[in-house]
């Protein structure tokens, strides 16, 4: 498997850096309403805190920050698509919490089974800053954010084809390599604009 080296590499990184545990494991709710433990290398301290995490987060560790901006911390999920719980391709599984909360926007996706990537990972690649931009707007996520998500896996089911996967798995290394431009290309850059329409977060630095 070509991941095998890179996810090994990013496994050592965090245990050099930050010591043990390498993997961190938390609950999410996948087909069918399944609750199941999704499997990502640790980028944050141990420590309670909000379960959406914004940019600055102090609870991020430094080699941390560099694996979520690739999007490397989500590579052991490969352990969840082989064990049947995910797909390459398919909604992010969300907390229970969550999904309880807001049972029938969730029940027009619960026959979905959750994937490592999808339109609205690519869509909201930056979702940390977004809600630090937003940090003052009460339930931002829950209100803003989570609603698009679910209407993109919905999207997604519409448009479903084999070819549709291809192409969001390509965009994915390709923002994982920092070629945001040809992701926006891969993935569909007027789906991708129609989704953070009015939630633009400020350039890095501003």
């Amino acid at each position: 498997m070509l991941s095998g080296p890179v996810l090994l590499a990013c496994a050592l990184l965090v245990l050099l850096s930050d010591g043990p545990p390498i993997l961190f494991r938390q609950e999410r709710v996948g087909l069918g309403g399944r609750r199941f433990r999704i499997v990502k290398l640790r980028t944050m301290r141990a420590g309670a805190g909000p379960l959406v995490t914004s940019a600055g987060d102090p609870r991020v560790t430094r080699i941390g920050r560099l694996l979520r901006r690739g999007k490397l911390d989500e590579l052991p999920q490969l352990w969840n698509v082989l064990a049947g719980t995910m797909t390459l391709v398919g909604p992010r599984p969300e907390v229970p919490g969550y999904v309880a909360a807001h049972p029938r926007l969730f029940a027009g996706i619960a026959d979905l089974k959750p994937g490592i990537t999808d339109w609205a990972s690519l869509a909201f690649r930056d979702e940390e800053r977004l809600l630090a931009a937003h940090a003052g707007e009460a339930g931002f996520y829950e209100t803003v954010l989570l609603p698009r998500k679910v209407a993109l896996a919905r999207l997604y089911r519409r448009a479903w084809s084999p070819f549709l996967d291809l192409r969001l798995l390509a965009a994915t290394a390709l923002l994982a390599f920092g070629a945001e431009r040809g992701m926006r290309r891969m993935a569909g850059a007027t789906v991708l604009a129609r989704a953070r329409r009015g939630v633009e977060a400020p350039p890095p630095g501003a």
